[in-house]
């Protein structure tokens, strides 16, 4: 079995790219730390054989939705500071926030299959065992999704490489 800062260090990013594209950027850092957290208490008892993105991707699904419904019971703050414009350094590592605004307006289940799916690059059965459902209905959530995200994304300025 790898040591656990090795999978950390050989998934840590897929992670946080999910964890960002579930439940947004504001949280995704404390998704990520609950759910490697929560992952080191049950390493030493997970099977050998077992997938370990897909088990990381589960276990960061069940801690979004602790966040989910721990952020819906928290008091409405209204922010004073003006949004963050998006990057237009035309850097592909440059934090592109329409994307990212795009994704979260997805429905849940869709933004879930989308992240899942193509930044966790899990297959859709498993996607449909931990959202719950058919290896079907991911495989549409995540379809319309990216329909979705193609309408919706592809038409703004420094997409499809256009530069800003």
């Amino acid at each position: 079995m790898k040591p656990f800062e090795q999978i950390v260090t050989e998934h840590g990013s897929m992670v946080l790219r999910v964890c960002r594209a579930v439940v947004g950027e504001a949280d995704a850092e404390d998704a990520w730390s609950e759910t490697f957290l929560a992952a080191l208490r049950a390493y030493p008892d997970l099977d050998r054989t077992a997938n370990v993105q897909a088990w990381l991707v589960t276990i960061a699904h069940r801690k979004a939705i602790d966040i989910t419904r721990t952020r819906a019971r928290d008091p409405v703050t209204i922010a004073e500071e003006v949004p963050d414009r998006p990057a237009t350094t035309g850097l592909p590592e440059a934090w592109d926030h329409d994307l990212w605004s795009a994704l979260q307006a997805l429905p849940p289940k869709q933004r879930q299959s989308v992240a899942y799916h193509y930044l966790g690059g899990l297959p859709h059965k498993d996607i449909a065992e931990i959202t719950g459902g058919t290896a079907e209905s991911a495989r549409r959530a995540a379809a319309d999704g990216i329909r979705t995200l193609r309408r919706t994304y592809a038409g703004r300025p420094g997409s499809r490489g256009e530069t800003r």
